[in-house]
């Protein structure tokens, strides 16, 4: 990592779990970035949620490809940003997913940036997840979680803030 990026947090699942929530986030960064590698207990996909925020304030756009074909799709008025892409995620095989959070402590909507690398029907996938929550409130939260089932033991994520520069 480059020395700009300061480790906040890291959490490592000793168990099964229904969440990861990064909470009590400094406005000390320009941005954010949380970088997981995740599998879920049944075939699911996560989403983020900043600040409790649960109404649907969140929208994303989504590009993916699996080496056969790529498509494309938007959601909107969502609970949270979906970070998937081509289906459901595998229960076996970890996906890897980088999330940017940008001017998360400013006074405008906030924009994410994800980065997706998984398993998808026995096949690699690449994804790429524009995301928009409508608030303007600095981000002092992030709960990631699948939309349904768990996130599996060994699951773990880490957040990073970017120093301003």
């Amino acid at each position: 990592m480059a020395t700009t990026y300061e480790p906040i947090a890291t959490t490592t699942l000793s168990s099964a779990a229904a969440d990861i929530t990064f909470s009590s986030i400094s406005s000390a960064y320009t941005d954010l970035r949380l970088i997981t590698r995740l599998t879920p207990t049944g075939a699911t996909f996560p989403r983020i949620q900043f600040n409790g925020d649960t109404a649907t304030n969140y929208s994303n756009t989504r590009l993916y490809g699996d080496g056969t074909s790529v498509l494309s799709n938007r959601q909107s008025s969502i609970t949270g940003i979906s970070l998937v892409g081509a289906g459901n995620y595998s229960t076996t095989i970890p996906t890897f997913l980088t999330i940017d959070i940008f001017s998360y402590a400013g006074s405008t909507n906030k924009t994410v940036l994800a980065t997706l690398s998984g398993n998808y029907n026995a096949s690699g996938e690449v994804s790429r997840i524009v995301g928009l929550w409508r608030n303007t409130a600095a981000i002092t939260s992030i709960r990631l979680f699948p939309l349904a089932n768990n996130l599996a033991t060994g699951t773990t994520a880490t957040l990073y803030g970017i120093l301003k520069a």
